[in-house]
């Protein structure tokens, strides 16, 4: 249940910053909205994931690391933002740690 409700974290959490894109300095009421409501949601089902089973250091690094790659991908793929060699060998070096981090025991 806890890995679900993580996923749910991260999901949330990748909208609401892709809002905060769109939502062009908080100028646009609908956007901002989505900031505010994604980020809340994400928080909560993070405090809750915690709550139930999950070391605050492995589900921080899930979630961060994975919320990294998605914002990179998403930029990259509907915001017209570059993804180059670089950016991606950064990116499969935070989801290297990210797994690493988890390997090496923290659950």
């Amino acid at each position: 249940m806890a890995w679900i409700l993580l996923a749910l974290a991260i999901a949330s959490e990748v909208v609401a910053t892709t809002a905060l894109k769109l939502s062009n300095g908080f100028t646009h009421l609908g956007w901002s909205l989505t900031v505010a409501a994604g980020y809340i949601i994400s928080f909560l089902l993070l405090a809750r994931v915690l709550k139930l089973q999950l070391d605050v250091g492995t589900a921080y690094a899930v979630w961060s690391g994975a919320g990294t790659a998605a914002i990179a991908l998403i930029g990259a793929a509907f915001l017209g933002e570059t993804l180059t060699p670089v950016k991606v060998g950064g990116i499969l070096l935070i989801i290297a740690g990210v797994v690493v981090r988890n390997l090496a025991g923290g659950h």
